[in-house]
Formats: structure tokens, sequence, C-alpha cells
């Protein structure tokens, strides 16, 4: 969600979102060397194919996700809600 996106929410629901939008940086750091291990994995194996994409598109989704949740909690601070 971009930060347009979030000002056209309620507050309600904004809180909502940000409840369910929290990130867990251990999860997400175990998710992430996981990834990574499956890329050196392929890059031996020399499978430079459609398995070597899956694992980056999903690390990058997993870098975005703090991002997200900081410009929701800049909106959150913006209307004074907590």
């Amino acid at each position: 969600m971009n930060q347009k996106e979030l000002s056209q929410l309620t507050d309600k629901e904004l809180l909502e979102v940000a409840k369910n939008n929290k990130p867990s940086p251990v999860t997400d750091a175990f998710l992430i060397g996981f990834l990574i291990g499956i890329l050196i994995y392929g890059a031996a194996a020399n499978a430079w194919g459609f398995m070597f994409l899956i694992p980056l598109f999903l690390i990058y989704i997993l870098l975005k996700k703090p991002k997200q949740y900081a410009a929701l909690k800049k909106e959150l601070e913006k209307r004074n809600i907590q």
C-alpha cells in the first residue's frame, strides 16, 4: 500500500491493517537466509532458470515489508492514532 491508499482508509481500517501488517524480524531473517541458501544451491547446481527467480522475488517481498510498515506507522502518527 502506498501513502495515497493509506490516507483514504478510515481510522478503524487503518488500525486493522497495522495489526495485520506487523513485521516479525526473526521470522523474516530466517526466511531470507533460507532463500539465500536456495539461491546458492541453485548457482552451484547451475540451475539459473525459474527456480532462481522465485527466491529473488520472495526476498524482495520480505525486504519491502518493513518499508510498508513504516509508511503505515507514519500515517498513524499523522492521524494521532495508537
